[in-house]
């Protein structure tokens, strides 16, 4: 057994006092979210130059966040961020949380990001991004921001796993039976999904996986870069107690439509990579017949360039929840990050209602006064077009034609 102190070696760094800080930068160009950081019960844990705020928000606008008003904080940020990566003995890359919806998660991040490629160039950028609801919407030109972001970071992100808040509500109000989900409720779904993603980098296991094993298993292209994330057993304390989760059950519910976190049918499309993250009391051949039942089932369709398909990590270490959680502690689960081809319904429905909008030139004066101009949406829509159309190309048929199967 590892002993415990070495885990917080990965994301907190110990002062000489013996305290341990996260390694986190917060940023946003207003200050009442950071406030809350500085003024919360936790503000004794965070190092105050790591909590940066502006004084003048993005306002929803992708454009103020990118080109005046993020302008302004990026040389801070930068400088913030340096300082936080230099102590690091092996710094392996970025993980960084945003929306796409909003101007500061859209227009500074897409920013930070173009500077991140150029000061750490070849380090691994890992994106978690909540992507705009087909029905929750809390901004209406949203469709504008997300496709302005996601057009100028293709480059410079190395994967991009998505949730969206409307498959998070649901889960919240569905299957943990919270009758008004709040953002702590779907925070915490987020939470988990993400501590297992990060488990084998704070525990050692028997099969790890860092972050450049995500994006060499997850990637095949580098634009197609934008898995799905799903988590099980997705069950309520008071439920927990009458049902066993079995490392097959926990991994069929890992395939189901309820279990994903970004609002994509995954039996749409076909699969082309499947990362399965166990934590708990796993052992390797119950994962094996586990991923052997889910490839004998007609509803689990992988491409046929892609014969292997998994990639599997175990730790020993159970997800852990604290007291007043709406989540149960459970002795095994899973989050499963699957690159498939159904992720194109999202990407056509944005699109579409970005051409509602674009077709009545509806919203564009309030980009256009801060400084862009209308060629860079015709180039950001062109551009997912072209990734839809990547999407639709990776899933056809690979047609061998030599005389010997393998």
């Amino acid at each position: 057994m590892v002993p415990m102190a070495t885990s917080f070696n990965t994301f907190f760094s110990e002062t000489r006092a013996g305290k341990h800080v996260p390694r986190a930068l917060f940023m946003d160009l207003e200050p009442t979210v950071i406030d809350g950081f500085r003024k919360g019960k936790y503000r004794s844990l965070f190092h105050p130059e790591l909590l940066v705020s502006g004084k003048e928000d993005a306002a929803n606008n992708y454009a103020r966040g990118h080109y005046t008003v993020g302008a302004e904080v990026i040389d801070l940020v930068l400088e913030r961020l340096r300082k936080l990566a230099k102590p690091c003995s092996g710094l392996q890359g970025f993980l960084i949380f945003r929306s796409f919806g909003g101007g500061t998660g859209s227009g500074l991040t897409s920013l930070l990001m173009e500077q991140l490629s150029i000061h750490y160039g070849r380090k691994t950028k890992l994106e978690f991004c909540v992507y705009p609801a087909s029905r929750i919407s809390t901004a209406v030109v949203e469709p504008y921001n997300s496709v302005l972001t996601t057009h100028s970071t293709l480059e410079h992100s190395d994967c991009t796993f998505m949730v969206d808040n409307e498959a998070l509500y649901d889960i919240c109000h569905h299957q943990l039976g919270v009758e008004r989900p709040s953002y702590t409720s779907i925070n915490r779904l987020i939470g988990q999904a993400v501590s297992s993603i990060t488990a084998s980098l704070r525990f050692e296991g028997p099969l790890n996986v860092d972050l450049i094993e995500f994006q060499t298993n997850l990637v095949p292209y580098p634009r197609i870069h934008f898995p799905m994330t799903a988590f099980a057993p997705i069950v309520s304390a008071d439920k927990a107690y009458h049902e066993a989760f079995s490392v097959s059950d926990i991994t069929t519910a890992c395939f189901e439509f309820p279990n994903q976190l970004v609002k994509c049918d995954p039996r749409l499309g076909q699969y082309m990579a499947c990362c399965l993250l166990y934590r708990g009391d796993v052992l390797p051949k119950d994962v094996n017949a586990a991923i052997a039942a889910m490839k004998s089932r007609h509803s689990v369709q992988f491409v046929d360039w892609c014969p292997t398909g998994f990639k599997v990590g175990i730790n020993s270490h159970p997800p852990m929840v604290m007291s007043g959680w709406d989540l149960a502690k459970v002795q095994r689960a899973v989050c499963m990050l699957s690159n498939t081809t159904a992720v194109v319904e999202a990407w056509a429905c944005l699109d579409h209602k970005f051409d509602l909008m674009y077709a009545k030139k509806a919203f564009l004066h309030w980009y256009i006064r801060e400084g862009m101009e209308e060629g860079e949406f015709l180039e950001a829509r062109e551009d997912l077009a072209a990734l839809e159309k990547d999407y639709e190309e990776v899933g056809q048929s690979y047609r061998y034609n030599g005389e010997n199967e393998c």
